[in-house]
């Protein structure tokens, strides 16, 4: 059995308070994922800037 249908079982045995706890942590887990994403995203944006926002680069993109 995988930990996901490990998981889906205990769910099913677990009192509704329980299961409510449970599935706030995993949006936690999910926004907390994302917001990791997107600060990498954020912290990269300058680095890349430095090699794209050239002229050389607008020439090379200007058709599309």
């Amino acid at each position: 059995m995988s930990v996901r249908e490990e998981a889906i079982e205990e769910i099913r045995r677990a009192p509704d308070e329980a299961v409510e706890e449970a599935l706030d942590f995993l949006r936690f887990l999910a926004a907390r994922s994302r917001a990791e994403r997107l600060g990498t995203a954020v912290a990269s944006e300058p680095v890349l800037g430095r090699d794209w926002d050239t002229p050389e680069e607008d020439e090379a993109w200007k058709d599309l």
